[in-house]
């Protein structure tokens, strides 16, 4: 099927939406770990508050296997 297709009653139809287009290539690791670090925090009962920003930036910045360790950490606190 293409994209869009015309039918006998003039409707167009299009083809169902892939996220994964519109983002490109996926979401950034760093802001994937960033994204996880806060919800790690968040169902440990321990919300990020606006001026947490820079401390999440810098963990998010270190590397994924690091991020992990911090997530498994928080999910012990549960």
């Amino acid at each position: 099927m293409t994209a869009t297709a015309f039918t006998p009653e003039g409707d167009y139809l299009l083809a169902p939406p892939r996220p994964a287009d519109r983002l490109g290539t996926g979401i950034d690791p760093r802001d994937r770990r960033r994204l996880e670090l806060h919800a790690a925090l968040t169902a440990a009962g321990i919300p990020p508050r606006p001026e947490d920003r820079e401390a999440i930036e810098s963990l998010s910045a270190l590397s994924g296997s690091i991020n992990s360790t911090i997530q498994r950490w928080l999910h012990h606190t549960l």
